[in-house]
């Protein structure tokens, strides 16, 4: 081990109380042994460091810092170059902070765009997802700060998140939902990673050694440190056993004295205790040896980084006529409530102080347009507002166009709150018809997070989508409005026809306690494609002011080359998308999968010749009779395109493969061999996963894992009124547009959680006494609850005697 003569120093309490978070965002210092304590932050697009007492859900103010672009955005440039700018420019922020390790970036597969977190991911791609992630890591970790990937793994959904088994079949959670996570420890050198909330095929993911061991330390070479998402630990004793290193948030000493009692008992080795010490000793002292910062970043520069990164992810869907880009002087109504307050982030522990906001209303007047009138037009939070419609109409009715803003509302994209539906609010798309009656040239300016419907798309001519563009969206947006800059993002997730078209429709998000995957590998554009499904809006899919022309593909062992060029009159950016494809049938594949990109430069009548390498991933295909990834022997095809549906060249290719027996007996698994899984039934289920359906009903008792949401089943009056307390106070919040983060964490968080999220306040006893209360044994209940008071206190004041050196 690294640091044995420190280890040797410490005693077994110093050890155990160190695997444990002291306050929301710091680790245990040891001041005996000049152990300092390490601080964390959230800091997906921008450091959220918070001032006074700390909380996980952005409750209290936190410092200001840049909000970049998110990374649903930041995805749709396809930039590795960008991705690593914006991560130095998080990691000169985070050392000025004298913040050690940045909680982010997200990287979860979008599996459902009903899930309330996906603004916060990149991509339903998983290679698209680890290249961006990759990026951000290599730029943050530059800085001398660590980065932690999050959430591994297979976190999908925010409804009952941290109570919740995500059930699926080896293949599609390696090719699926682990290829993200492996590209970003192999290639961006990861040095920590958040393990998830959720079970994953029965096992909490922070205690599961199939993921922490056997793949992302024993394959991967993963040497950093695991951190548990804040209450992720359910199990410490189990979670230490698998290789993770630090509980958080502050779950008190009650964790450490469930470790000691473990070596005690014989359920845990002190060698183990020892390896998982030693990794986190490693991180905390690398970060000791930088002394603490004075340092200041420059704020108009990263002002200025958001700014590209917004227009480089900003997508161009419809441009009708040629609407766009607008010329000099042209009559236009800025109508839309987005535009006077902009929805530029999402909701949750995300949530950034911005150093400063651009909005359009007070941006617009430095363009070369007329602007004849700004009109709010809706309610921002879907209520009726005719007065509002009215006076937006009027100013339409007078303009040569219209830019309409509009869009998803904070509270359509939350953390702790998955969305009901795939619509923009109600309210803005009656505008929108209602604009297109007195003025047909509509530019439609659209802010989301997530996968929309967009049948409402007819009314406009133009439709850029800036998605969560960040604090200086407003001028880059405008920018492209006016052609400044030339829209080269393409949309990293596919926008389909409606929700019912989506692979997992009848999967989302879960049925009681189980999340079956039945779809299987089978997800976004992997699904479309394959099954011919139509979709409005392809995945890849993004409009330019030029056009590209593809050629002279050539095939080697090791690459694809081939040349692009620009045949329009404006620079500007293409972004190739290489897709492989198999020609044999034995193995059931989707039709197409994104295995390499490249994002190119060319001026107006330029030509450029394009490389893009195979890898590792290039072939392969995970079997679950070897456990390992295989390549088939058969021809491939090399599809070079614009976008998924768009391949403008091919060429094809024999493989040589590894010659493994064939996992999957075809006549057993029609639904998948024919993409035909929007109704997998149980026994080609049960097939594909190669074991029983996991029973995920409730059981006629409540468990110490069911969520407070469940609390509507309990047998006790007390817990029937928390559970009615909790909804009405959750629907409240959302009846006024903003959700209540803190509500919605408790509804979703189960009773374990009790333990590990109120510093040390409520022992893992009184929580089994609550449990008990509320499955009617009240006498019984209390008494564990009063006992375990008197008894939590007792323990928690000598261990810290203990460590202060005290007898």
């Amino acid at each position: 081990m690294k640091h044995q003569d420190l280890l040797n120093k410490m005693t077994l309490d110093e050890k155990a109380a160190i695997l444990s978070g002291m306050t929301e965002w710091e680790t245990r210092n040891i001041d005996r042994l000049n152990i300092p304590s390490m601080f964390c932050s959230d800091g997906p697009h921008g450091i959220r460091k918070q001032e006074g007492d700390g909380d996980h859900l952005g409750l209290n103010a936190s410092v200001p810092a840049t909000c970049f672009p998110t990374a649903a955005t930041v995805a749709n440039s396809w930039d590795p170059e960008l991705g690593e700018e914006i991560g130095k420019a998080l990691g000169e922020e985070a050392v000025a902070l004298n913040v050690n390790v940045i909680l982010g970036p997200g990287l979860n597969v979008k599996r459902n765009p009903l899930c309330g977190r996906n603004f916060e991911y990149f991509s339903e791609d998983p290679y698209l997802a680890g290249k961006m992630a990759a990026s951000y890591i290599k730029g943050i970790q530059s800085k001398g700060v660590a980065a932690c990937p999050k959430h591994y793994a297979v976190n999908s959904q925010e409804l009952r998140r941290m109570a919740s088994d995500s059930v699926l079949d080896e293949r599609t959670l390696r090719e699926i939902y682990l290829t993200n996570f492996e590209i970003a420890v192999k290639e961006g050198n990861a040095k920590a990673i958040m393990s998830a909330y959720n079970q994953v095929n029965e096992v909490y993911a922070n205690e599961n050694k199939h993921l922490l061991q056997e793949i992302l330390r024993d394959e991967w070479g993963f040497d950093g440190i695991v951190i548990t998402d804040w209450g992720a630990s359910n199990d410490h004793t189990a979670g230490v056993a698998a290789g993770s290193n630090l509980e958080m948030p502050a779950p008190g000493l009650g964790s450490a004295r469930e470790l000691l009692k473990s070596i005690e008992e014989g359920r845990l080795t002190e060698k183990e205790l020892d390896e998982c010490v030693d990794t986190l000793l490693d991180a905390i002292l690398t970060f000791a040896k930088k002394e603490k910062s004075n340092s200041k970043y420059d704020k108009e520069l990263h002002h200025e980084i958001a700014k590209k990164a917004a227009g480089k992810s900003a997508v161009l869907l419809k441009n009708e006529e040629n609407i766009l880009p607008l010329k000099e002087g042209t009559k236009v109504a800025v109508i839309g409530d987005f535009a006077i307050e902009p929805r530029f982030q999402g909701a949750g522990s995300s949530v950034v102080n911005a150093t400063k906001i651009e909005t359009i209303a007070n941006t617009i007047a430095q363009y070369k347009l007329e602007n004849i009138g700004i009109a709010k037009g809706y309610d921002r939070i879907g209520k009726e507002n005719n007065q509002l419609l009215e006076e937006a109409k009027e100013i339409a009715s007078k303009a040569d166009v219209v830019l309409y803003f509009f869009g998803l509302d904070e509270l359509s994209e939350s953390e702790g709150l998955d969305r009901q539906h795939m619509k923009i609010p109600a309210n803005q798309i009656k505008l929108l018809e209602e604009l297109s009656k007195v003025n047909k040239n509509i530019v439609g300016v659209l802010s989301a997070g997530s996968a929309i419907e967009t049948p409402w798309d007819v009314n406009c001519k133009g439709l850029l989508h800036g998605y969560l563009s960040g604090q200086a969206g407003a001028g880059a947006l405008l920018d492209i409005i006016t052609g400044k800059i030339n829209p080269s993002g393409k949309l990293n997730e596919t926008l389909p026809v409606k929700y019912e078209d989506v692979p997992s429709y009848n999967y989302f998000p879960s049925k009681e306690r189980t999340s079956e995957y039945r779809e299987g590998i089978f997800v976004g554009y992997r699904y479309y494609d394959t099954a011919k499904v139509p979709v409005k809006y392809p995945f890849g899919y993004g409009l330019s002011y030029t056009t590209f022309e593809y050629s002279d593909i050539n095939v080697a062992e090791d690459k694809v080359t081939f040349t692009i060029t620009n045949t329009g009159k404006m620079d500007g950016e293409e972004i190739a998308q290489m897709y492989v494809s198999c020609k044999s049938d034995k193995i059931y594949r989707p039709k197409k999968e994104l295995k390499g990109f490249k994002k190119v430069f060319l001026k107006a009548g330029e030509s450029k010749q394009v490389e893009i390498p195979f890898d590792d991933k290039t072939f392969r295909y995970f079997n679950v009779k070897t456990n390992k990834f295989e390549i088939e022997t058969a021809e491939y095809v090399i599809n070079i395109a614009s976008n998924v549906e768009d391949v403008r060249i091919s060429a094809e290719i024999s493989i040589k493969g590894t010659e493994a027996e064939n996992p999957y007996d075809k006549e057993k698994m029609p639904s998948y061999y024919n993409a035909d899984i929007k109704n997998v039934d149980d026994k080609q289920f049960e097939t594909l996963l190669g074991r029983k359906i996991p029973d995920g009903s409730w059981s006629g008792e409540l468990s110490m894992y069911d969520a407070f949401c469940q609390l509507y089943y309990a047998k006790r009056w007390v817990g029937r009124l928390v559970y009615k307390i909790l909804t009405s106070i959750k629907k409240k919040s959302e009846a006024k547009g903003k959700p209540d983060l803190n509500i919605l964490f408790i509804y979703n968080m189960p009773f374990y959680a009790l333990a590990k999220m109120t510093g040390g306040m409520v022992s893992t006893e009184m929580a089994q006494g609550i449990v008990s209360i509320w499955n009617g044994h009240f006498f019984k209940g209390v008494g564990k609850v009063i006992k375990g008071f008197f008894a939590n206190n007792k323990a928690n004041k000598e261990y810290e005697k203990r460590l202060l050196g005290e007898k």
